[in-house]
């Protein structure tokens, strides 16, 4: 990846740090689970509406590192309106991305804003802050609400 490319993912992820999206509790959600990262601190909850099998609505709420909360910000941009099956999808793809299963050069057109997080695979601490979100995700989407953690 080169340095330009590199630049310009930083910057989305601290605008996604600084200014998160979702950034709040769903009253009414259908959903919650709770997410735990031991190792730094990260901690969220991540609450879905689900209707018909589709995310209607989704949302987070916590503190976290600068990845953490902007892995949390994208997904909940990202998953509004997708089918529960569509957004295990995007999590298989998503983790892929961050452990390096997908090499060293991604199809980013495949992956979208997602691409931004390309370069966490070269830090393994990092990818349990950047996959905290949608591991818990995960587990609010089966209903699970025992609190996920990373270690």
């Amino acid at each position: 990846m080169d340095q330009e490319l590199r630049d310009l993912y930083q910057q989305v992820i601290l605008d996604h740090n600084k200014s998160p999206r979702n950034f709040r509790k769903i009253e009414n959600a259908t959903q919650h689970a709770e997410g735990f990262n031991p190792l730094c601190g990260d901690h969220i909850d991540i609450y879905l509406t689900v209707e018909d099998g589709f995310v209607k609505d989704v949302s987070f709420k916590g503190e976290g590192c600068a990845i953490s909360k902007a892995s949390a910000s994208l997904m909940t941009s990202i998953l509004k309106g997708k089918t529960k099956e569509e957004a295990e999808k995007l999590f298989n793809k998503f983790h892929d991305l961050v452990t390096g299963k997908l090499g060293d050069n991604p199809d980013i057109d495949e992956l979208g804003k997602l691409a931004v997080f390309a370069g966490v695979q070269e830090f393994p601490v990092r990818v349990k802050c950047a996959s905290l979100a949608w591991h818990t995700m995960i587990n609010a989407l089966h209903g699970k609400e025992e609190k996920i953690t990373t270690e």
